[in-house]
């Protein structure tokens, strides 16, 4: 801070002398100069010219007056901000009070809404256990409905067939019941002798080696030593294990095929279905005269890549999904297509039907799953795992007591969902480096697989522990149960690898 130097305090108008290099008031060095033309410290000559002004800075706090110097005015002072600091402390205590008494309120509220949700809660589940009890009774569905999973608004229905709908109900009526009388069958096996299994076969080089890749397999259950494969060459083949022969190399897909399967009913030539990335599900039947599969039909209704294609348990329906956003349904007698559905809001990446024949399972590329009435179309739930980052829900599985549904929860996990509450019953964690390519249940429910980067691996279900892993193929885009459980069936590269008991 500047001085003057004539009269000791802050100058107002501050300059300073050119040749001395002093600080005055403006004032009182113009007055000193005009009496005596000289520097008052110096005595130097100095003139009007010879004084620089000084730009202080406007905002800067003035300072003390020298009354505020004594100890009476610094006690004034300070007792004066003592003051003020009493009054802003008071102030805030009252707005304290205020928002202590608020928040209090807002408490009481939040504690009786919570009473009152829990008292609608039980009532809520208590509706549900009677609905089930009545439904047991009566041999009706319960329709599924949880506070985790998002209902959809009521649609318009899908139209389907009188007589396809008649053998969807008659098929669900005999399966339902069944069901719910059925214990896991004794020439199953089961997991304590999943353990044990070991490598039994392998059967090297099928399809072509550009492009390389098995991609689908299927075991016929009338024959089990034969199955069909689909290939990144676009062929489906059929191949006998008891005479290591190719029977068929089945053309007509234009890229890869990415699902095959078997069509077998008691008195009906056995077909052969594939869908592929070409967009379009092909149909073979077997010709009992020549013994050979010739061509019988080709889907051509979807725009996208077929994702899904799952024989219904009527036998006579065949179920395909689409990355063009819509699922279809086609009679295996005339082939017709007897159900399209809208498009919705997102692509299908998967597809699975419950053994007793009423649901879809659709798998999407934002982690969701999608429940469908496969007769009014209609989806009756949509289920999403909690706290996950968006994966692609490549793969679906119902259990076969129609209970639990198996689906990829997370990038590197499998989640079981119970169908009952419905909600998320456990998540099995395969580690990191684990991606998913297929998922299963076995016939008995006893076992769920899955297959992967890492090879394949089988759980015990309701405990979940890890009964015996493969990893000896690779990476195994597919597998299934085979032959009562008691063999596993896989694909690794070109090959099939076949694991089971001991010899």
């Amino acid at each position: 801070m500047f001085f003057c130097s004539i009269s000791g305090e802050p100058p107002q108008d501050p300059v300073v002398s050119s040749k001395s290099g002093h600080v005055y008031e403006r004032r009182l060095i113009l007055k000193y100069i005009n009496d005596n033309g000289a520097d008052p410290l110096t005595g130097e000559k100095l003139e009007e010219g010879d004084l620089i002004t000084v730009k202080a800075n406007p905002q800067a706090a003035a300072p003390r007056p020298p009354s505020a110097t004594s100890i009476p005015a610094l006690l004034q002072t300070l007792q004066n901000e003592w003051d003020a600091a009493m009054l802003e402390t008071f102030t805030l205590k009252q707005q304290y009070n205020s928002l202590r008494q608020e928040l209090s309120v807002a408490l009481y509220a939040q504690d009786a809404a919570t009473r009152v949700v829990a008292r609608l809660m039980r009532e809520r589940d208590a509706a549900r256990e009677a609905l089930a009890s009545v439904s047991a009774t009566m041999g009706v569905a319960a329709p599924l409905s949880n506070g985790d999973v998002e209902m959809t608004e009521t649609q318009e229905a899908g139209g389907l067939p009188e007589h396809i709908t008649k053998q969807i109900d008659e098929t669900h009526a005999t399966l339902s019941a069944a069901r719910k009388k059925r214990k896991a069958p004794a020439s199953h096996a089961t997991p304590k002798e999943v353990k044990t299994f070991t490598a039994k076969h392998s059967i090297p080089s099928l399809h072509s080696s550009s492009p390389a890749g098995i991609t689908s397999i299927a075991v016929s259950k009338s024959n089990p030593s034969q199955f069909a494969t689909g290939g990144n060459d676009k062929i489906v083949q059929l191949y006998d294990r008891s005479t290591d022969k190719v029977l068929a190399s089945l053309k007509g897909h234009t890229k890869k095929v990415n699902h095959v399967a078997f069509r077998e009913r008691e008195g009906e030539p056995t077909l052969v279905l594939s869908g592929g990335a070409d967009k379009i599900a092909k149909i073979w039947s077997h010709d009992s005269a020549s013994g050979e599969y010739i061509p019988k039909s080709t889907i051509r209704v979807h725009k996208g890549e077929i994702t899904g294609l799952v024989v219904h348990p009527t036998s006579t329906i065949l179920a395909l999904s689409s990355t063009d956003r819509t699922h279809s349904l086609h009679d295996l007698n005339t082939f017709d297509t007897v159900f399209r559905s809208a498009e919705a809001d997102e692509a299908f990446t998967s597809l699975a039907i419950h053994p007793d024949g009423t649901l879809l399972g659709l798998g999407t590329p934002t982690s969701t799953i999608q429940i469908f009435d496969i007769r009014s179309g209609l989806v009756v739930a949509t289920l999403t795992p909690p706290d996950s980052p968006p994966f692609t829900v490549n793969t679906l599985s119902f259990s076969e007591n129609g209970y639990h549904l198996l689906a990829p929860d997370s990038l590197s996990s499998v989640g079981v969902w119970d169908l009952r509450k419905p909600k998320l019953a456990t998540s099995i964690s395969l580690g990191d480096g684990f991606k998913v390519n297929k998922v299963s249940y076995d016939y008995s429910a006893q076992l769920l697989g899955v297959a992967g980067s890492e090879g394949v691996r089988v759980f015990a279900q309701k405990s979940w522990d890890e009964l015996v892993r493969f990893e000896e193929g690779g990476e195994t885009a597919d597998f299934t149960f085979a032959g009562e459980t008691k063999e596993i069936w896989g694909v690794s590269g070109r090959d099939v690898r076949i694991w089971g008991l001991p010899a």
